[in-house]
């Protein structure tokens, strides 16, 4: 687990230059960091190491191949590397000289050189963004892995092309222009994350996951047209696959799916430093966890945070699968007053504006666990694999009764029970026997606004992820960005599904977790998104994975298999902190200095009227308002440390000066 950085201009490339690219980064890699220049080219590659595997100094990037014509910066980590040295000996393919560490960059560049760049990629499992630089060719490909694990962005500052794991590197260009796209931003209002290929500015964008950018040259100036983007990974087509081959016996399924976990955690449990786990006491991490056990010699290391409020903690039931597994359990109860203390990190951490409040415990939880391990294996990818979400469960069943009705009757029903306050939902959901979700009632007042004015299906989903469907956005002047086209499946729950894998899974959940854990340099790593169990889910039919109104089942049994099924008879919680709540009370002087409406006509990014009315039906309780308001505090605290470290960097080149 790495970063990377890199540029490409004409004329040599300035090594100082690459180096504070780097250096931007360096949380990304703490362990070493390494430049290499092709002067001739006009190309420079920069790399900061986190040690995982062969800690030597054999690990070093970037890196060569050993016939020099391949140069590689790598961040990620390739699971079956030693697989595939053992099957390159066997081919006849060995490096020239033999083999010179045990890194997996070693095993890349050199599987490149051997079979190519395209018969490459189809061999490896893992998570990977990497810069190639073909010597040989003078061609530059950039590539992403399969579901978007690792990020890479890419565009230009001034006339050099550059490339980047973050944003922080690109902007230590002192020919970057940071204009923001309003574009982006209005996309962020709705959806809380910039999805891609967006980026928060304009000439810059993420690479989408399975694809590769090819630059054979560096004209002309501006972004790289889509004909020299190709998809290598394709997973609607792995959806269409399996539906066209499903697994017929729930047994079969079963086992299919046992086995591709199982194999994907050994896999990505091998590191030559500690590995450990975090445990919510959710099915997805307990499955994880229970299967990592299960194949460990020792017991395996667990982390878990809870919160003291009502609602939020769930470390009680993660300490109790803990208990049930036989894991080294590490929990840590976190204040509201701790949690608070995250917020003013989040616009350096996140560096583009990000609004997932579980970003504030993701961070907790692995800053709490870097305290012992390097590496720790995550759950996510489960929720959308195996029909986790209440959309893909409710909302089409929602649409089905729906559609039925017209819509003048639906939207007259939709305003008038939209008039009650999401707080009295709420409270009459808590009125009924047994555990309730803190956000419960957020989500039937938007069920219910949803309901009133969807066409099909495909509006039910997109106003799910949109916090301002039915009215205006607040952003000034940005248009919305290119609606991701609906797939064609033929069945609702699968296409929603395929949407989240494709869009909110790295958009959202993978963005979240990536960031929050290289902010500590902790590497993260996510088994359920082995590409070969996502083949596996794929054809495992819609009825194993729902059943009785409840999705996960076939996961469930895979798990309680191995844990009673009675230590996981509540309702999802999901990983959550109450900032709707602490923004209306002690951190309620902070938002109404970012949301004042005369700031926000001064800056121009939002219509003060709009977002005030917001705020305030947020502040009496008539609608939850936590997603939307809390999109626009990070981006005014975004815009506040661009500002701040606009400052310190004009102050630092003055101070240069001076010297």
């Amino acid at each position: 687990m790495c970063g990377i950085a890199g540029l490409w201009r004409k004329g040599p490339p300035d090594p100082a230059l690459l180096e504070r690219m780097a250096l931007a980064i360096r949380h990304r890699g703490p362990d070493d960091a390494g430049t290499w220049i092709d002067s001739d080219a006009g190309l420079g590659l920069a790399h900061r190491r986190l040690a995982i595997v062969d800690l030597s100094p054999l690990g070093h990037q970037p890196m060569l191949s050993a016939d020099g014509r391949f140069a590689l910066a790598f961040n990620g980590e390739i699971y079956n590397h030693r697989a595939l040295r053992t099957a390159l000996d066997l081919e006849g393919r060995t490096p020239t000289g033999g083999w010179r560490g045990h890194s997996d960059t070693e095993t890349l560049v050199e599987a490149i050189a051997a079979c190519g760049l395209d018969a490459a990629l189809d061999r490896l499992v893992g998570m990977f963004a990497f810069a190639l630089w073909d010597r040989q060719t003078r061609t530059l490909h950039l590539v992403r892995d399969r579901f978007g694990e690792k990020p890479l962005y890419y565009g230009w500052a001034g006339r050099t092309f550059v490339f980047a794991s973050e944003l922080k590197a690109i902007r230590a260009h002192s020919d970057f222009s940071a204009e923001i796209d309003r574009r982006a931003l209005h996309a962020f209002a709705a959806r809380t994350n910039i999805p891609a290929p967006l980026s928060i500015y304009r000439n810059v964008f993420k690479l989408e996951p399975g694809c590769v950018l090819t630059l054979p040259d560096l004209d002309p100036f501006d972004a790289p047209p889509a004909t020299r983007i190709r998809r290598y990974y394709d997973y609607a087509a792995v959806v269409r696959a399996g539906l066209a081959d499903p697994i017929s016996a729930e047994g079969e399924a079963l086992s299919a799916l046992e086995a591709a976990l199982g194999s994907a955690i050994a896999g990505q449990a091998v590191a030559d430093v500690p590995v450990g786990a975090f445990l919510s006491g959710g099915i997805d991490s307990s499955a994880v966890t229970a299967f990592y056990q299960q194949q460990s010699s020792h017991p395996v290391r667990t982390y878990t945070i809870g919160f003291e409020e009502a609602g939020y903690n769930e470390a009680d039931d993660a300490r109790a699968v803990a208990a049930h597994l036989g894991t080294v359990h590490h929990e840590q109860i976190v204040t509201a007053a701790e949690a608070r203390d995250v917020i003013p990190l989040l616009p350096t951490i996140y560096d583009e504006p990000f609004a997932d409040s579980s970003q504030i415990p993701t961070f907790i939880v692995s800053r709490f666990a870097r305290r012992d391990v390097t590496v720790a294996l995550t759950g996510d990818g489960g929720d959308e694999l195996f029909a986790g979400y209440n959309r893909h469960v409710s909302a089409p069943a929602m649409w089905r009764a729906l559609r039925k009705v017209p819509r003048p009757l639906r939207a007259v029903a939709s305003a008038t029970l939209g008039q009650i306050p999401s707080s009295v939902w709420q409270s009459a959901a808590s009125a009924i026997p047994g555990p309730t979700a803190p956000n419960l009632g957020a989500k039937l007042h938007k069920a219910l606004r949803t309901a009133g004015h969807a066409r099909d299906f495909n509006d039910i989903y997109d106003d799910f992820l949109d916090e301002w469907a039915g009215q205006a956005n607040p952003v000034i002047g940005g248009a919305p960005a290119a609606a991701q086209p609906a797939p064609n499946i033929g069945n609702d729950s699968v296409a929603t599904m395929l949407r989240d894998v494709t869009g909110y899974l790295p958009d959202d959940i993978l963005t979240k977790v990536d960031r929050a854990s290289m902010a500590v340099s902790l590497e993260t790593r996510v088994p359920f998104l082995d590409h070969r169990l996502a083949e596996v889910a794929a054809r495992i039919p819609l009825s194993m994975k729902v059943h009785g109104g409840s999705g996960k089942q076939i996961l469930r049994k895979a798990l309680f298999a191995r844990a009673p099924a009675t230590l996981f008879d509540r309702p999802k919680a999901g990983f959550a902190v109450p900032v709707g709540q602490w923004i209306k009370a002690p951190l309620r002087d902070w938002a109404e200095h970012l949301l004042d409406p005369r700031r926000l006509a001064f800056e121009g990014w939002f219509d003060p009227a709009i977002v005030t009315a917001r705020w305030k039906d947020h502040l009496s309780g008539r609608r939850d308002s936590t997603a939307a308001i809390w999109s626009i505090l990070m981006f005014q605290a975004w815009l506040d440390e661009q500002a701040a470290a606009r400052g310190a960097g004009q102050g630092a080149q003055a101070d240069d000066r001076a010297g």
